[in-house]
């Protein structure tokens, strides 16, 4: 008897390059610019003394400087929401005495707010001459901590003319030469949620109902759209596609929605935000009725408004923007909108933090049993009053935009370590003020982007791709359930930040993956390269990163082919992972997705579709221990395949033919036969639970010789 070994391997796509990664040298990373003829990167102005930003003479180097004029113990002072120092190894300014000099300084740092001990300069002041001062985190008490917030240059007593300071920064560390990216593929974390490939939609896209949303939509691999748009949701009145008391109708309507989102080509599920602020629930039930009920469309999840919490919001009730109010409603919203249908799953609006957005509101104090603390804040104030209503939410909405106005690419790039501490907070509140009854209640992000202020540079650059796709794989490792990205297509802005600093070169912002028709911003390939990472059914496994500017994150496919995806966020370094796999033996062919710098380029210069695109190569030195290089603001998936599966026979009774399928456990094999090694049947479908299975066959007397091979397939 004969048989064969064969291992197939499949690609998603047709035609491929061969890549050959070499060791690159990485070069020194990026300084943190704090001032550069103006606070830059988050930085804010905290100075407690007399002084200007904006001073045009003497300057080191550009056009303003810093003047100060200050008493004794008064600082400048440069502010920022905690970021992590760990890439940076010093904080340098350059200082010049005035006309008389002879002023003495000492620098002090912040945790959190909490000062750290000051570091004296070491020499006074030149009158007249430029100076820079080079002080190590370490003397700051600052080194490789996660929480600085502050930074300020005093004046300690003794001369006090007036001096200037220029060119602020903290200096990068050298890039490690080579960063360990491990991946464990026998620790699985949780399942893949179909719902983490989302975008919301708005009722301003005159583009949406036509072919072309269609294609996008499914190049994507969306599979959950929410709707009718964020904010205007509080304003707007279904039936009649009408916001507030306006006479006219918005381009998109309801039925547009779904022409597009029940497309067999898109077949998405969504979610539909109904009017709280100016709404009522009969408006809402009629909502759900009309959808399930009467058209059956099926849309199974619901939201009673849109970020409740915020004074922003339209809210026309009488205590408007309070968590009380909006919890009796909220419950008579819930049981109007379930009686049209039962199936549907509806959520609430929340933020972390127990005294987060009191918005002046103190007659609905909230006490926390576990604690003993009095809360006021909007989520222990909405879930405490749903409990005491006998009303449970399906849901939890948060929203997540790290930068407010003022954009820093390398504080975005940090910013996607929120969502642990973001699930921890909100499931915490959910046992302290709700119970057990809470334990079903799920978390589902419905909003993430950049910023949520006037959009800039950053929101059309690579660096929102990079977070986009850093802040999915954060999330892919938590709880949360839902991930919902806004939005689709927005609309084109220049209010924002297009300061110089800012990685990119479209001259508008907007916050929508596409702008116009069809045209796509990084952040759309970042989530079509999502497409090539992870889908429903995979497994999330833990994948860690020694160095946290190249993010690793890691996937099992059903079929038992391992994905990782790997970030570079920093701008200008090439980094080398060292990619070790246990747990999976990998073969050493693997195909490889990215996007970065070529293709953005690519489209700048209105170079052909296919190089603007998702490049695919194909990479011949994958295994359980091998080196990469991730070039500078790139987005790289690998696909990795099993190694062959081998067949070994063994000895069976008269009659009955045995072999052992050695392969890995959790991967998916095929037992093919034949009679003549051109024509194969399939035997079975076996997922392996261990690295082995045997398999015993009857032979039958005259049957002619039969070959056997087993096949991975993806």
């Amino acid at each position: 008897m004969h048989f064969q070994q064969l291992v197939r391997r499949l690609s998603r796509v047709t035609s491929v390059a061969f890549l050959f990664s070499a060791i690159v040298n990485a070069p020194a990373q990026a300084p943190f610019i704090i001032y550069a003829d103006g606070l830059v990167n988050g930085f804010d102005d905290w100075s407690y003394t007399t002084h200007n930003f904006a001073n045009p003479s003497p300057v080191h180097s550009g056009s303003l400087s810093i003047s100060v004029t200050a008493n004794p113990y008064e600082a400048i002072s440069f502010h920022h929401a905690n970021f992590d120092t760990a890439f940076y190894t010093n904080f340098s300014f350059w200082v010049h005495g005035g006309t008389n000099g002879g002023q003495f300084l000492q620098v002090y740092a912040e945790l959190n707010g909490v000062g750290q001990p000051p570091y004296a300069l070491p020499t006074a002041l030149t009158s007249n001459v430029w100076q820079q001062f080079t002080i190590p985190l370490n003397a700051l008490g600052v080194a490789n901590k996660s929480n600085f917030s502050r930074i300020n240059i005093q004046l300690l007593p003794g001369p006090n003319g007036t001096f200037y300071v220029d060119d602020v920064q903290f200096g990068a560390k050298p890039a490690p030469a080579l960063i360990p990216l491990t991946i464990n593929a026998t620790q699985a974390l949780r399942p893949v949620d179909s719902r983490w490939f989302g975008v919301n939609l708005a009722v301003w896209d005159n583009n949406f109902d036509t072919s072309q949303s269609v294609s996008l939509l499914n190049e994507m691999g969306t599979r959950i759209v929410r709707l009718p748009g964020g904010s205007l949701s509080d304003e707007y009145h279904w039936a009649s596609n009408i916001s507030l008391a306006n006479t006219w109708q918005w381009g998109t309507s309801f039925a547009n929605f779904v022409h597009v989102i029940t497309n067999a080509n898109v077949n998405a599920q969504a979610i539909i935000t109904v009017n709280y602020g100016t709404g009522t629930p009969a408006e809402a039930a009629a909502w759900v009725r009309h959808a399930n009920v009467t058209n059956h469309f099926g849309f199974k999840y619901w939201e009673v408004g849109n970020e409740n919490y915020g004074t922003w919001e339209t809210d026309s009730n009488t205590f408007p923007h309070d968590g009380y109010t909006y919890a009796v409603r909220a419950a008579t919203y819930m049981a109007q909108m379930r009686a049209a249908d039962p199936t549907i799953k509806i959520g609430v609006p929340v933020v972390t933090g127990e005294n987060s957005s009191v918005n002046g509101y103190t007659n609905h104090p909230i006490v926390n049993a576990r604690t003993g603390q009095t809360n006021y804040g909007w989520t222990p104030v909405v879930l405490a009053t749903l409990k005491s209503l006998g009303t449970t939410p399906d849901f939890l909405v948060h929203h997540v935009y790290p930068e407010y106005q003022s954009d820093s690419d390398p504080a975005l790039l940090q910013a996607s370590a929120n969502w642990a501490l973001d699930a921890a907070d909100l499931r915490q509140q959910i046992t302290d003020y709700f119970g057990s009854g809470g334990t079903n209640i799920e978390l589902l992000c419905t909003e993430n982007n950049a910023d949520a202020g006037s959009q800039g540079r950053q929101s059309t650059s690579i660096v929102n791709g990079l977070y986009y796709a850093d802040s999915l794989g954060q999330l892919m490792k938590t709880e949360f359930n839902g991930f919902v990205w806004w939005d689709f297509r927005n609309g084109t802005d220049t209010g924002g930040d297009f300061n110089s600093l800012l990685y990119g070169w479209r001259t508008y912002g907007d916050l929508g993956m596409v702008n116009g028709p069809t045209n796509r911003h990084p952040v759309f390939y970042a989530a079509k390269l999502m497409s090539y990472f992870a889908r429903t059914n995979d497994v999330v496994l833990n994948a860690t990163s020694t160095y946290s500017l190249l993010s690793v994150y890691a996937i099992r496919h059903a079929s038992g082919a391992v994905s990782v995806l790997a970030l570079n966020k920093d701008a200008t370094t090439n980094f080398n992972g060292q990619i070790l796999v246990n747990g999976f033996a990998p073969g050493s062919a693997a195909t490889i997705f990215s996007y970065g710098i070529p293709q953005d380029e690519a489209t700048r210069t209105n170079a052909v579709y296919a190089l603007q695109d998702l490049a695919t190569n194909s990479f011949s030195g994958a295994g359980a221990n091998f080196t990469y290089s991730f070039p500078p603001l790139s987005l790289t998936v690998l696909n990795l395949v099993p190694s062959a599966p081998q067949l070994t026979t063994f000895s069976a009774p008269a009659g009955q033919f045995a072999f052992q399928l050695q392969g890995q456990a959790n991967v998916r094999y095929v037992l093919q036969s034949s009679t003549n090694l051109m024509s194969w049947s399939a035997i079975s479908t076996n997922l392996l639970s261990s690295s082995t299975l045997n398999v015993t066959n009857a032979i039958s007397p005259g049957a002619p010789q039969k070959f056997w091979r087993a096949v991975w397939l993806p």
